[in-house]
Order: C-alpha cells, then sequence, then structure tokens
C-alpha cells in the first residue's frame, strides 16, 4: 500500500512539475493524411497564419473548437489564417468526413498517428493529453501559442482565437 501512495505522490509531482512545450519555438516538420490519401505538410502554408487543432472527432468540445475556426477563419482567410484539422482517434479516415459535413467545415480535416502528434506538441507521453489540442503557427514558422483541453482559453476559444490570429496576421 505504501509503494502505491508513494507512486501517486511521485506522479502528482511530476504532472506539476512537468515540462511545458517551450513557446514560442521553430514548428517541427509535420505532415498529415487527408481522408483521401493526400499529404498534407505544415511547410506548405507557410507565411499564413495557421491554426492546427489536433482532435477527437467523437469529442464535443473538439467539435466545439472546430466550430469556432471555422468563424474565425471565414473571417479571416483571405486574410492570411489557415486552420487546419487533425483527428487522433481510431477510425478517423472514415469519420472525417461525417464531422466535416456535420460542422460545415471548409478547410482541411485529416488524421496523423498520436504519438507523432504527441512528439509535435512535446507532451509528456506519461501523461493525459486531453482535447483538443491547439497550436498557432505564425507566418515564419513558429508556434506562437499553444493550449490543451481543460485551458482557461478555450472557455471563450473563438474571441481568443480571434484576437490572436489577428494580432499575428498585423505582424
Amino acid at each position: 500500500m505504501r509503494s502505491v501512495l508513494l507512486a501517486a505522490a511521485m506522479l502528482a509531482v511530476a504532472t506539476v512539475h512537468s515540462p511545458a512545450a517551450k513557446v514560442p519555438r521553430p514548428a517541427p516538420d509535420f505532415s498529415f493524411s487527408l481522408p483521401n490519401g493526400k499529404q498534407l505538410k505544415l511547410t506548405d502554408f507557410k507565411g499564413q497564419v495557421v491554426a492546427i487543432e489536433f482532435l477527437l472527432t467523437t469529442c464535443p468540445a473538439c467539435k466545439k473548437a472546430s466550430s469556432a475556426l471555422q468563424r474565425v477563419y471565414e473571417q479571416f482567410g483571405d486574410k492570411g489564417f489557415q486552420p487546419l484539422g487533425v483527428a487522433i482517434n481510431e477510425g478517423a479516415s472514415e469519420l472525417i468526413p461525417g464531422y466535416v459535413r456535420e460542422l460545415r467545415l471548409t478547410y482541411p480535416v485529416g488524421l496523423s498517428d498520436r504519438f507523432k502528434v504527441v512528439d509535435f506538441l512535446q507532451h509528456p507521453v506519461m501523461l493525459t493529453m486531453y482535447m483538443p489540442q491547439l497550436v498557432i503557427v505564425d507566418k515564419k514558422g513558429n508556434i506562437r501559442a499553444q493550449y490543451g483541453g481543460g485551458d482557461d482559453f478555450f472557455k471563450n476559444e473563438e474571441e481568443n482565437i480571434r484576437k490572436l490570429v489577428s494580432e499575428l496576421l498585423k505582424e
């Protein structure tokens, strides 16, 4: 029993003191597949402000964030803002078309391997990753913001995304 309590205490300390992903930082190479098999690379969008939402197609919070991104895209898409959706759940390739249809998304939504995403996010492997995960990349290819599900950022994500994107577009 004592070892179980000790392990739990160590995990709690590790959770509190785990290193957060460094922001800002250069965005590492990242690519993902659309359901039709086409590959998209983050570098394809250099020169634009990019929001990447890592999501689960069955997650209500992810749907809310995707809808917010769509509305911000409608406002700023012609000014250089590009959202991307990347699903990491099992069966995503079959579920993405319905997700896109349901939310009326007009930006690319594809899929990637969960471990590749964890690496991109610099998320500690042993800690729960709350969804969605949102990364904002500036025109020069630097990650300028990163938020995980449960972060206060998502209490008013549309307004927060709009403000951040607007500031980055002016740079």
